[in-house]
């Protein structure tokens, strides 16, 4: 299974947090969205084969490349 794990940081970004939680779906358990308010950071961590749709409209919100990405492979 792959692990990836986003994380943006706000404080420049085209998008609020709360712009973003209005318009992101839900992510399918147990993967989930991540938020830090009081660093303005914004993140998710996704289980499964493929990288859910929503990170990319997540790009798309925010205007660019999340600022760290990483996939795992979970043993």
């Amino acid at each position: 299974m792959v692990v990836r794990i986003a994380i943006w940081s706000l404080f420049d970004s085209k998008t609020t947090r709360d712009e973003l939680r209005e318009s992101l779906a839900d992510l399918d358990a147990p993967s989930a969205w991540l938020w830090n308010e009081g660093n303005e950071r914004f993140g998710a961590v996704s289980f499964g084969g493929n990288q859910p749709e929503a990170f990319e409209r997540a790009r798309e919100l925010i205007g660019r490349d999340p600022d760290a990405y990483e996939e795992f492979d979970a043993l």
